[in-house]
């Protein structure tokens, strides 16, 4: 796999594993987009864009001085955006120079796009060559929700929201498209993992925000070798390494989100990005809210030295999951380190905060369903988050 760096804080490379998911498939009728990034970028923050036709909130590399590019976002008209890599769109031979301009595409649609028809429009009108070779994964506030493979000249909705298309109400993708070659592509594995993860929570009316985050990004179910890393029951205090490729969550992971939509009729504003900044496996849950403006939660913003203090903190605990410096050590974890019969694993020891950080969040958007006075409250609640969080990371792990 061939690495691409530039300083405006652009990668290539991404493997992510994602989901679309309509209204239909879940519980309260409120469609989602799911974005569990891999990256050879760690360093991610969320960043406020008051520019174009409507503002937005998105997941950018924290280098990205300028803000060009957006991985996973939505706007003030509740047009939410995400995208994974395809590696079966484009032909072998293919000599076009220009690439990798998924983040830059998805930065323009969110200036500009408010449903998924509008983005649908705006990919037909766009000059050519696009610069891409993706799926891009698309809902809006009239309940919409669609991928798009794409390439340069080309692209193909899959409308989600089409029982023909997706039976059961959502549909995954990897970096493979189902119209690009079959005999390329990559993430099978992982894509087999997270379509077995999310049928069984369909069949079970379990489609939420929290079972995608706690679960599906964190999965440590391996779906070719039938391994569950969770199961380990391993005595806590000594090392114990195992092999850690083609899970969900992987060395290059560097954050998880989940867009939340609205009802058709419901408040645009009540839109909810939860966002899991930095490593999914030592990084907590974080809501945000466009509707907050400038006024983002300082731990998932980048600070004076060019990084977000939340996403610093998870690449610290990573370090001790993967303590093995050799170019070899991202393919190792210590088990013990994250999960043990001892529950002092990093995992265990965040999940109850996480846990008070969802029930808390859930109580907010509960009430501000019914109560349209939340400007001054938002910033108000994410900023006892912002506490929270800090002081926990601080008597937890010394971060």
């Amino acid at each position: 796999m061939v690495i691409v760096m530039l300083f405006t804080g652009r990668v290539t490379a991404e493997a992510c594993t994602a989901a679309v998911i309509s209204g239909k498939a879940t519980p309260d009728g409120r469609p989602m987009i799911w974005k569990h990034r891999d990256s050879n970028y760690p360093q991610n923050a969320i960043r406020y864009f008051g520019d174009g036709k409507y503002a937005s909130i998105g997941l950018i590399n924290s280098a990205d001085k300028e803000g060009e590019a957006i991985w996973a976002g939505y706007n003030s008209a509740g047009f939410a955006i995400i995208n994974t890599a395809s590696y079966n769109l484009l032909a072998l031979d293919d000599t076009i120079d220009l690439k990798d301009r998924e983040g830059i595409l998805m930065r323009q649609a969110l200036q500009q796009c408010a449903t998924v028809e509008e983005f649908e429009e705006f990919l037909k009108k766009a000059p050519k060559p696009l610069g891409v070779e993706a799926n891009f994964g698309v809902i809006d506030a009239r309940g919409g929700a669609a991928w798009f493979e794409t390439d340069h000249f080309t692209f193909t909705k899959l409308d989600v929201t089409d029982p023909s298309i997706a039976p059961q109400g959502y549909l995954v993708h990897t970096n493979f498209s189902f119209t690009g070659d079959p005999s390329r592509g990559a993430g099978h594995i992982r894509f087999n993992t997270a379509q077995n993860l999310f049928f069984q929570a369909s069949q079970q009316g379990n489609l939420t925000v929290r079972w995608i985050l706690q679960e599906a990004s964190r999965s440590l179910w391996h779906s070719l070798t039938g391994v569950d890393l969770e199961q380990s029951d391993l005595q806590a205090g000594t090392q114990h390494f195992v092999h850690f490729t083609d899970f969900i969550p992987r060395h290059s992971s560097s954050s998880s989100v989940v867009i939340q939509g609205v009802t058709p009729g419901e408040e645009v504003a009540l839109t909810t990005m939860w966002t899991i900044l930095g490593f999914p496996l030592t990084s907590v849950t974080f809501p945000l809210w466009l509707e907050g403006g400038q006024q983002q939660p300082s731990l998932v913003t980048t600070d004076e030295n060019g990084v977000a203090p939340l996403c610093e903190k998870s690449l610290k605990l990573k370090e001790r999951l993967f303590p093995i410096q050799q170019n070899y050590g991202g393919n190792y974890i210590d088990v013990t380190s994250l999960v043990n019969r001892n529950g002092t694993g990093i995992l265990q020891q965040l999940k109850p905060l996480e846990d008070e950080i969802f029930e808390r969040s859930f109580r907010k958007q509960e009430a501000w369903r019914k109560n349209k006075e939340r400007s001054c409250e938002i910033p108000a609640f994410t900023n006892e988050l912002n506490e929270l969080i800090t002081e926990r990371y601080l008597t937890m792990f010394g971060l």
